[in-house]
């Protein structure tokens, strides 16, 4: 990796620069290659200048996060492929990892610790949105958490990802016990309210044929509804036998 060396010295952005003006953009090494060329897209720029950053400020640089920042537009494409096919995620993610190694990577770096830690940091995206249950706390302690957490602040600055969603993991790794059940709490209500949302609404009139009472419906309403009650018919008393002759009988003898 001693080629891509000069984009560790704080002057990134300066050296892919200078190798255009100097018609060495491409040819010096294939991962190189591959920086220079993506160097105008928004999120290998952002990676790039956060590394001259982090260079100026004293702080560590890994190969693996900077080659795992270029490659990433590959293997999402990947991604987004398999999972239009019906691909789960994790598998379908997995299987764009492995096209990439082969296609980008090969041999120049086998399968060491290089490819392990990129593999690490992509791996980790779709696990971030996970906010619920225990899967919050054990994310934190991995050994590859925060390289995985700059992946993702990266992503949210330049629009890829909810930037509510990095700020959740920045603030749950700054917390607490007590505060982090909190922010696992919140990120519940969120998802209760979402899931509520998407499910499909009542018509206005559905609503009111649900929330009236059958006695407001009426008659006329139930038979609409189709559970018109059955009308009653009313039954004639028949007059006992000989009734009316007794009567005429006892208007005689009071003549």
């Amino acid at each position: 990796m001693t080629k891509c060396s000069l984009l560790q010295t704080g002057h990134a952005l300066a050296s892919i620069e200078q190798l255009k003006k100097l018609g060495l953009a491409k040819g010096i090494y294939p991962l190189l290659d591959v920086v220079v060329e993506r160097a105008d897209h928004p999120f290998v720029q952002a990676v790039l200048a956060d590394t001259d950053r982090r260079v100026g400020e004293g702080k560590p640089v890994a190969p693996s996060f900077m080659l795992a920042c270029v490659l990433w537009q590959d293997v999402k494409t990947g991604w987004d492929q398999r999972l239009k096919k019906g691909f789960h995620a994790f598998p379908a993610l997995s299987e764009a990892i492995d096209e990439v190694f082969d296609q980008r990577i090969g041999d120049v770096s086998g399968r060491g610790k290089l490819a392990a830690d990129m593999r690490e940091i992509w791996v980790m995206q779709p696990r971030f949105d996970k906010r619920t249950g225990s899967s919050p706390f054990g994310m934190v302690l991995q050994a590859r958490f925060r390289a995985g957490f700059d992946f993702l602040r990266l992503r949210a600055d330049v629009g890829e990802v909810d930037e509510a969603l990095a700020q959740w993991w920045q603030d749950f790794q700054a917390s607490d016990d007590a505060h982090r059940e909190d922010l696992v709490a919140q990120a519940r209500e969120e998802q209760r309210q979402k899931q509520k949302a998407a499910q499909p609404r009542k018509t206005v009139r559905q609503a009111e044929s649900e929330d009236a009472p059958q006695d407001a419906i009426g008659h006329e309403g139930a038979q609409a509804l189709g559970d018109a009650p059955a009308k009653k018919k009313r039954r004639r008393r028949r007059k006992p036998a000989g009734s009316g002759a007794a009567a005429a009988a006892g208007a005689a003898e009071a003549e």
